[in-house]
């Protein structure tokens, strides 16, 4: 059997001979990690994020969940599973739903983010015509998992205003909700679809 000669550093061979390990310092020349500033638009207000880690920067691996609750102060935007399971943290991208908790804040760069905040109408105060129906319809109990049901049917209105039931259960399939029948959430969803034709 031939026997494998194994490379040894200078500190292994000095703790082989019973002497102290030569401690090398960092290498001279380290990449600096470029500041870069993202812009975003939240509930029609457009915002300007620092990226780094230092206090009041964004740090790059923020998800968007993360920087809408603790970095801009909106927490009706839920997080439950963290992994993408469950649909709590559903917000608007664009129109699109997107999940909060996967989605890194980088990534927003030049977006357009709606939240539950969002959806009532800025100068009226009222709410959205899907907001009233979950209430009219008795569509949450806990109301924790509501507000990522509600974005993921509007982002469904949004590309399809006249939605079939099954429409509406294909769009909140990835929503879960253990406290509420899915048949009211439906049923206002629908009433909310009539309302905004």
């Amino acid at each position: 059997m031939k026997s494998r000669k194994i490379a040894r550093s200078e500190s292994a061979k000095s703790v082989a001979r019973g002497r102290t390990p030569v401690v090398r310092s960092a290498p001279r020349t380290t990449r600096k990690m470029e500041k870069k500033t993202i812009r975003l638009t939240v509930n029609g207000e457009p915002h300007e994020l620092k990226i780094g880690n230092k206090p009041n920067e964004t740090d790059p691996s923020h998800t968007l969940a993360h920087t809408l609750r603790e970095t801009l102060g909106l927490t009706g935007t839920k997080v439950s599973c963290d992994n993408g399971a469950c649909g709590c943290c559903t917000v608007l991208m664009d129109d699109k739903a997107v999940l909060s908790c996967m989605t890194l804040t980088v990534e927003c760069d030049g977006k357009m983010i709606t939240t539950i905040e969002g959806l009532k109408d800025p100068k009226t105060e009222r709410l959205d015509p899907l907001q009233q129906a979950f209430i009219d319809y008795t569509a949450f109990q806990c109301g924790f998992c509501t507000p990522g049901i509600i974005m993921s049917a509007k982002a469904l209105l949004h590309e399809n205003p006249s939605p079939a039931e099954e429409d509406v259960k294909e769009a909140l399939s990835g929503n879960f909700c253990r406290c509420i029948s899915h048949y009211h959430v439906v049923k206002a969803v629908m009433a909310a679809s009539r309302e905004v034709r």
